[in-house]
């Protein structure tokens, strides 16, 4: 049975390690998976048709907590107890529920101390009791609700038995339902780099480069202290050399070397192109969401590639949600596109491919298919997602009509931009 300590409005955990609010869901899963000798039963919880208007949930249904992220920037939002003899939760080092402590309303109060008066909620006849930054869930039955007029501890029980806590609430702010994720905490930086925004620089439906809006961990002395972040601006641009991104972005997560390239047939004269012996690679920046791919022979960025990390595409949770601003001009009339002759359309992580490809596509372009079955899992149980290309980018769409991932190529370049898609 897991031993976990409460911290108010801030996290839930134990010497070794602990979930908290703001957390990104990435960070939550590495927990986990670290802790796969006691921490058993996971299911994670997403809506395929609505994944940015469903949360996020990862349950630990053998320890009775679920963890509740937000489904847009994937932060680590709600901590919930759902059962609570199936864990032990102690604060400030004094336990308030395990096998010898009950959660009764005596014990909270003992714990907790004075707090404001409770809401009753006569349709599921619970008393929720809050503190900031923590609710408790009491079950009773209305029939004791019209003599709470002196504080929940007047309420005289049969037998002298006193309510159990039923559901314990670790959040952000004075009120669980309106809630929000807080920003990073400076605790989950781990000396990484994370993307306030890329701004991809465009010239004339030409992409010159990203423009990197980085959140870093600054110099200071406190751990808990946000006053600790920065903010930096870098711009990466095509042919910058693989020491020129180092020094703007720092160095890659992951640097991964193409072995095959299933898509080749795709590309022109593909049978008359001979093997190199060399083979382009990619830098991997996890916690920014972005591959940028160096060619074999002259080591400069040769494309870029863009992940939106949403639930239900193959490569979930391997890269952060990537905060990209695409300006595209198109030719469309003002009145079919409501925008003027100056003002671009942007495309985001968010915008759909159903509503922004009639202003991109010519009605005769027709997709290529991405199974990624040539990667190193023979088995894509998430199904194939479709490529379409545009001026010089490639946007791969999920079935749910969100864009998974956006290549970014020099049109100059002989191969196929989708041969570059990473499969691994």
């Amino acid at each position: 049975m897991l031993d976990l300590e409460v911290v108010p409005e801030r996290s839930l955990g134990n010497e070794q390690w602990e979930f908290i609010l703001g957390m990104p869901f990435y960070q939550t899963v590495n927990i986990l998976k670290r802790q796969d000798r006691v921490i058993k039963a996971v299911q994670i919880r997403y809506s395929n048709t609505q994944p940015l208007q469903m949360d996020l949930v990862v349950s630990l249904s053998q320890d009775g907590i679920k963890l509740i992220f937000d489904p847009v920037c994937q932060r680590l939002k709600i901590i919930e107890v759902f059962c609570m003899n199936k864990v032990k939760l102690k604060y400030c080092g004094v336990h308030f529920n395990s096998l010898q402590v009950q959660p009764t309303i005596e014990q909270i109060d003992q714990s907790f101390g004075a707090t404001r008066p409770g809401v009753y909620n006569s349709e599921k006849q619970l008393f929720v009791l809050n503190f900031r930054g923590l609710s408790f869930d009491f079950p009773i039955e209305s029939k004791f609700e019209p003599r709470y007029a002196h504080g929940l501890g007047s309420l005289q029980f049969p037998n002298g038995s006193s309510p159990v806590v039923a559901r314990m609430c670790i959040y952000s702010g004075n009120s669980l339902s309106d809630t929000k994720s807080p920003p990073l905490p400076i605790t989950c930086f781990h000396g990484d780099c994370f993307v306030d925004c890329v701004e991809v620089l465009r010239d004339y439906n030409s992409t010159k480069g990203l423009k990197f809006i980085l959140v870093t961990e600054g110099n200071g002395s406190s751990k808990l202290l946000d006053t600790r972040k920065k903010t930096v601006d870098r711009i990466v641009r095509f042919s910058d050399s693989c020491q020129d991104v180092i020094s703007a972005l720092g160095c890659p997560s992951k640097v991964f070397y193409k072995s095959e390239d299933k898509m080749m047939i795709h590309s022109p004269d593909a049978h008359r192109r001979v093997k190199s012996r060399c083979s382009d690679y990619f830098y991997n920046y996890f916690t920014m969401g972005v591959d940028i791919l160096f060619d074999a022979n002259t080591h400069v960025v040769k494309k870029f590639i863009l992940h939106t990390n949403y639930p239900g595409h193959y490569n979930f949770n391997m890269y952060y949600r990537c905060e990209f601003k695409i300006p595209i001009h198109i030719d469309k009339p003002e009145l079919e596109t409501g925008l003027s002759e100056e003002e671009p359309l942007i495309i985001t992580a968010y915008s759909k491919w159903d509503k922004v490809q009639k202003y991109l596509l010519k009605p005769e372009q027709r997709p290529v298919i991405l199974t990624r079955s040539s990667s190193t899992n023979t088995s894509n149980p998430f199904g194939s997602t479709l490529c379409y290309g545009v001026h010089d980018m490639i946007f791969e769409t999920m079935q749910n009509h969100h864009i998974a991932s956006i290549t970014l190529y020099q049109p100059s370049n002989v191969s196929s931009p989708t041969n570059d898609i990473p499969m691994c």
